[in-house]
């Protein structure tokens, strides 16, 4: 069957990639540069998506110190890159997926809250980054996720209207992303949700397995678009 959209836009962490035993590990050794204690990786990955800082931030909230988050981000950042590569995993489906819209001619770009200088990097060593022409980190723009500025950047750099583009991720900060943007909307039920209900939204395509993403469920007309 055809694609209905020309530009399929993906969230990274949680979407593509199971990245959250590298970024636990990291808030981790963080946490111990400050004689805290560690944290289970199944904590950690109630407070991925929001970005660096964020995450950073509700590790030391839980915590309970209170931080100058300016003296703590260097650390945290040198640890990030240490442990970029340890554990990474591509979820199944993402390849065969990404090949199906390379040879349907979708183009395919990434909206990340993820510092834009690791996002490359990983994609590399997945062997994901030939499929990406265009990047949006966390850090690219004044804004990120969820303001609509990282999407619709991505929309205006193929030549685009939002109605012919698709976002993906897993979370309610990519959800509002979409909205935000006015870009139909597919949510994956595998990622960090953070006791997000995908199901519970109305207008949206809900999908288990990166591949569904090709099947019925994703066209303009169930997800309430024209």
């Amino acid at each position: 069957m055809n694609f209905s959209y020309s530009l399929v836009v993906f969230d990274l962490d949680g979407t593509l990639v199971d990245s959250a035993s590298d970024i636990a590990e990291a808030v981790n050794r963080t946490l111990v540069d400050w004689s805290l204690p560690r944290q289970e990786e199944t904590v950690i990955r109630g407070w991925i998506g929001d970005g660096a800082r964020a995450l950073v931030a509700s590790a030391f909230a839980h915590a309970g110190k209170a931080i100058d988050l300016d003296k703590v981000m260097p650390g945290f950042m040198v640890h990030y890159a240490d442990c970029l590569l340890l554990y990474p995993t591509v979820y199944p489906g993402v390849v065969e997926t990404l090949q199906a819209l390379r040879e349907r001619k979708v183009a395919v770009a990434i909206c990340t809250n993820k510092p834009q200088r690791f996002v490359r990097p990983l994609l590399d060593a997945l062997r994901l980054g030939e499929y990406f022409e265009c990047i949006v980190g966390g850090d690219t723009l004044p804004e990120r996720k969820p303001s609509a500025a990282p999407l619709l950047h991505l929309v205006d750099h193929f030549g685009l209207q939002p109605s012919q583009c698709l976002m993906v991720g897993d979370s309610a900060t990519d959800l509002l992303t979409a909205q935000a943007a006015d870009v139909p909307m597919a949510l994956v039920t595998y990622g960090y949700l953070r006791g997000f209900d995908p199901h519970s939204v109305p207008g949206v395509a809900v999908i288990d397995d990166m591949r569904e993403l090709l099947g019925p469920q994703v066209e303009p007309s169930l997800l309430g678009c024209s």
